[in-house]
């Protein structure tokens, strides 16, 4: 069986594999949980107003903050399935 670690560096191969884009909101969810488990809690300033997408990313993952990375990873791995499965 293999590691939550394995199962998540799959899922971001994976991922590369989808045929249409995800919904903004399924994106941000991708991006948080990616972040949470590869970097841990969302750290700085937040991006200013006029930087929409890096606001809208920060969010999302000061959104997901204090998961932990194990967890973090398992969602996204479940995401990622998710997004393949309903192709």
């Amino acid at each position: 069986m293999a590691t939550i670690k394995q199962q998540f560096e799959a899922a971001a191969v994976d991922v590369k594999k989808l045929t249409s884009r995800p919904s903004n909101d399924q994106f941000l969810q991708l991006y948080a949980f990616y972040k949470q488990g590869s970097q841990g809690d969302v750290e700085g300033k937040r991006p200013g107003f006029t930087d929409m997408i890096g606001r809208a990313k920060y969010d999302a993952w000061a959104g997901v903050k204090g998961t932990s990375t194990d967890e973090a990873m398992k969602k996204y791995v479940a995401l990622v399935k998710a997004l393949l499965a309903a192709e």
